[in-house]
Order: structure tokens, then C-alpha cells, then sequence
């Protein structure tokens, strides 16, 4: 079992133990998406955390795009939520670099390289 699996779990446990409504419904959205991807395919098999963590891209850019619907359809409660949802399943994601964060690495190697 991968280890991001385990803290997901833990998580939800917390979550239901502190009765925090939004994040328990989210994890448990969560692991119900990671059993899916698990049992999809030929053979049922544990999933590699670089697998679970592209099940939870997956499914923060679902509650994304759900939320941009609600917005364009009027419903900026629904959209909130979603965005709730999405900012929960973000927690686990490693990171995104910013333009100036990608601009200076770039820099940086061309520097080291010498070209």
C-alpha cells in the first residue's frame, strides 16, 4: 500500500474524529477514486504513489471545472464548494512553480552549463 494512500486515510480518520464535514467528504470521494483506478484493468493491483497522486489531479481538476460551471451557471455557493473540495485535494499535491520559480531554474542551468 503506498504511503500517500495511508496519510489519506489517517487524514479522513482525523477528519470524521474532528467532525469536519467538507474534508471527510472529499477524502472519502478520494480513496473511493484511488479503489476505482485500482480495480480498473485486467487485474485488481495496489497503486504507486505517483499513481495516487495523478488520481488526485484528476479529480482536484474535476472539482475545478465543476466550479467554473456553477460559476457560469449562477450557483456561486456550489462553486465555492467545489473549490473547497479542490483546495483539500491540493494539500496533497507536491507543488506547482510559479513563471518567475520556472524563468530563475532555467536561467540557473544555462548559467551552470555554460551556454
Amino acid at each position: 500500500m503506498s504511503t500517500l494512500k495511508e496519510q489519506l486515510r489517517s487524514d479522513l480518520t482525523a477528519a470524521m474524529k474532528a467532525r469536519d464535514e467538507l474534508t471527510r467528504a472529499t477524502l472519502r470521494m478520494a480513496l473511493a477514486a484511488v479503489q476505482t483506478a485500482e480495480v480498473s484493468g485486467a487485474q485488481a493491483r495496489d497503486l504507486a504513489d505517483e499513481e495516487v497522486l495523478a488520481v488526485i489531479r484528476r479529480e482536484a481538476k474535476k472539482r475545478h471545472e465543476s466550479a467554473d460551471i456553477y460559476q457560469a451557471a449562477g450557483r456561486p455557493a456550489l462553486a465555492d464548494r467545489e473549490l473547497a473540495e479542490a483546495g483539500v485535494l491540493e494539500a496533497y499535491l507536491p507543488r506547482q512553480l510559479d513563471d518567475a520559480a520556472v524563468r530563475a531554474l532555467v536561467t540557473a542551468a544555462i548559467a551552470e552549463s555554460g551556454a
